[in-house]
């Protein structure tokens, strides 16, 4: 890793002047942060990271001070050119010409995988994490939460993978429960086969609303329980229609993921863990941990007093179970059969609550893996509707987003010439959704904004994939780049060594990102390599410039397209070539 090589030497200088292993140095070293100032150094060691007892009361002046001192005592070699001491950091400037030759053969050389080999990742133990995500309810509406949890769940799943991980992505669906009595009825009586084969999720979801405004008629009611006692009994004609709901669900909601380049390993439920639920109720019991309510619920004491304070409901007064019983009975069974070494639920922050007892009852149960266990929240997304109204599927969503960027195609001058501009629209849409989602924190709820989303300047998905599109056709008109004979000498100016200074904090940001599974270290990462292209693509020309001269600029910006394009699938986004 380039970045690696460089950290590797400063830290070889510095454990020599400090008396401590170099090892114990290098993330104390780390690049220096995007300024728009010009001429800025390209790693800093941090004093307050490597002096002892150094307390937060530690006063500014005397981390200067000591930063001063240190710079006075370190030596300029054939990697670092300059030292200079900064507010509490020593700053190093690498050889303008090495920095530039030693980055671009990493990129070159890593390729999709450059960053992901940093020695940065040396100390993490490559593991096997299990994500539970998107599971939307069959019949109901796949709500814009489902969306972000679908997104989401993907890029942990694409990161994770990226940097050698096992991954099982498991999709949990709602196919279970009181509403599929109310299913079951409705669709005996206002059910059309043919409408369920050609559009399942839509009919099923009309039956299920006309159902609905007769659901408190005490015939229905009575109809509707008949029909769930009869699928928990499993009696074989009603389980078979709730098997051909399930299934020509299922195929559908694979048809609109493939649309969102999402996958999954497994297609679970909670119709799996039906009969396992009342074996974790037995667990339960036999473990003292069952108790019953007057009405006669089966709660589970979490409170520390054991006071009953704090309970979790787990069973129903009838003895059958609840969401949570077959959500502990579904993490014991992906224990017993993965045996991995994380578990992530991706859903919105309303859940937080039930995870928290969730993992909580599974450590009363003696599981010590619940503490592998963990809940990645995210908050509401509103205002997002589409031309029709609200938003009930997201194949709504991703027909009025690749409309729009359609429609903003058409009316630019270059959209003629894109081979499939529909399916361009769809990716650049896409990412525009994609990227405005995973601008702030995953805990914040947002407003949704189209127009903000579609604009192809400013921080939007539209601009990375406009950057992309820009830098394949540079490639195009120009030939392929060679590495071999690239005359670093060529690429000294600051808007290119601005460019080559951010390709070298790529490997930090994905430690960043992989440590607190955030999204927009990423994002703005990307963002701001691309502004730095924009500017760099302006000031150095690859056409008319003499030939040794272009060449290593068209090394450059196909090393810039390379990381953007690296940063982008991470993302969940599809790099375009054309817009």
């Amino acid at each position: 890793m380039a970045a690696g090589s460089f950290r590797r030497s400063i830290a070889s200088q510095l454990s020599k002047v400090l008396d401590l292993p170099p090892e114990n140095l290098i993330k104390s070293i780390s690049a220096v942060p995007f300024s728009k100032k010009r001429h800025v150094a390209d790693f800093q060691l941090s004093i307050a990271s490597v002096i002892e007892n150094s307390s937060s009361d530690c006063l500014a002046q005397d981390l200067h001070l000591q930063a001063q001192q240190l710079a006075g005592r370190l030596k300029c070699d054939s990697v670092v050119s300059e030292i200079s001491a900064g507010p509490g950091t020593v700053n190093f400037t690498i050889n303008r010409e090495l920095l530039a030759k030693t980055v671009l053969q990493q990129v070159w050389k890593d390729g999709s995988a450059y960053g992901a080999k940093s020695e940065l990742f040396s100390a993490v133990p490559r593991q096997k994490a299990v994500i539970e995500f998107s599971s939307p309810n069959i019949a109901k509406k796949f709500h814009i939460g489902h969306l972000r949890s679908t997104i989401v769940g993907n890029f942990i799943a694409n990161l994770k993978v990226a940097l050698g991980h096992e991954v099982v992505r498991i999709n949990y669906l709602g196919d279970w429960g009181m509403q599929f009595g109310l299913l079951g009825v409705g669709f005996q009586t206002f059910g059309n086969k043919e409408k369920l084969k050609s559009s399942p999720l839509q009919h099923l979801f009309e039956v299920y609303v006309q159902i609905n405004k007769a659901a408190e008629d005490e015939n229905t009611k009575k109809l509707a329980k008949d029909f769930f006692r009869k699928l928990e009994e499993r009696d074989e004609q009603t389980l078979s229609i709730w098997k051909q709901f399930r299934d020509l669900s299922i195929e559908e909601y694979i048809q609109i993921y493939k649309r969102l380049g999402v996958h999954f390993d497994e297609y679970s439920g909670e119709s799996f863990y039906q009969e396992k639920a009342q074996e974790v109720l037995k667990m339960l019991e036999d473990k003292g941990l069952l108790q019953k309510t007057i009405k006669g619920t089966g709660i589970v004491d979490l409170s520390e007093k054991k006071d009953l304070s704090t309970v979790s409901t787990v069973m129903r007064s009838d003895g059958t179970s609840l969401y949570i019983t077959r959500d502990l009975a579904a993490a014991i069974d992906r224990m017993n059969k993965h045996s991995c070494d994380s578990m992530i639920y991706v859903t919105d922050k309303s859940q937080s609550n039930h995870f928290q007892h969730l993992f909580q009852i599974l450590k009363l149960m003696g599981y010590d893996w619940a503490e592998r266990c963990q809940h990645v929240s995210f908050g509401l997304v509103q205002g997002m509707k589409t031309r029709r109204g609200e938003v009930i599927f997201l194949e709504d969503v991703l027909n009025e987003v690749r409309s729009r960027m359609l429609q903003n195609m058409t009316s630019t001058k270059t959209t003629k010439e894109i081979n499939d501009p529909v399916e361009t629209a769809e990716k650049v849409g896409l990412a525009a959704l994609i990227i405005q989602d995973f601008r702030g924190l995953l805990s914040s709820d947002y407003q949704f904004s189209w127009d903000r989303a579609l604009q192809s300047r400013g921080d939007t998905g539209v601009f990375l994939q406009y950057t992309h599109a820009r830098l394949h056709s540079l490639e195009q008109i120009h030939g392929n780049a060679e590495l071999a004979d690239v005359n670093v000498a060529c690429l000294q100016e600051p808007d290119a060594i601005s460019v080559l200074q951010h390709l070298l904090r790529y490997d930090e940001v994905l430690y960043r990102s992989s440590q607190d599974l955030q999204p927009k270290h990423i994002v703005s990462y990307l963002l701001t390599l691309s502004h730095l292209v924009a500017v760099a693509h302006r000031t150095l020309p690859v056409k008319g410039s003499a030939p040794e001269v272009s060449q290593a600029r068209l090394c450059l910006f196909h090393a810039a397209r390379s990381v953007l394009a690296n940063g982008m699938k991470l993302l969940g986004i599809t790099p375009v070539n054309q817009m």
